[in-house]
């Protein structure tokens, strides 16, 4: 099995001095898996909408918006399928790590990815 660090993409963020590890676990962890699975992430969202036989492409785009926080934020099980790949692409630290407080990296994960689609959809 190829190294999972090496498939990451590397993203220039800097690093602050004041970062709290969660901040850092953020940055160095979940960023660039999201990126990595970018497409990923897209497809699954867009068979999503198909399955729900939502006409999105009718949608304002405030309507969008809120509809892709809605889906995330409430379709539990769109939500853990979107979790799930990510913290697959986690090595065993970082699994460590992720178990110190998994709510929290969970709300993160979904945040960011809300972001995602909404400026790629």
């Amino acid at each position: 099995m190829p190294n999972k660090l090496a498939l990451r993409p590397s993203l220039e963020i800097p690093v602050l001095e004041m970062s709290t590890s969660i901040e850092s676990f953020q940055n160095q962890t979940l960023r660039p898996i999201l990126k990595l699975q970018n497409d990923l992430y897209l497809a699954l969202f867009k068979a999503y909408i198909d399955r729900k036989k939502t006409d999105f492409s009718t949608l304002r785009k405030e309507q969008k918006s809120i509809y892709i926080e809605q889906s995330l934020q409430k379709d539990v099980a769109l939500k853990n399928i979107f979790i799930g790949i990510t913290v697959g692409m986690f090595t065993l630290e970082e699994l460590e790590q992720y178990n110190v407080d998994p709510k929290e990296f969970n709300r993160r994960i979904i945040t960011m990815l809300m972001e995602r689609i909404r400026s790629q959809i």
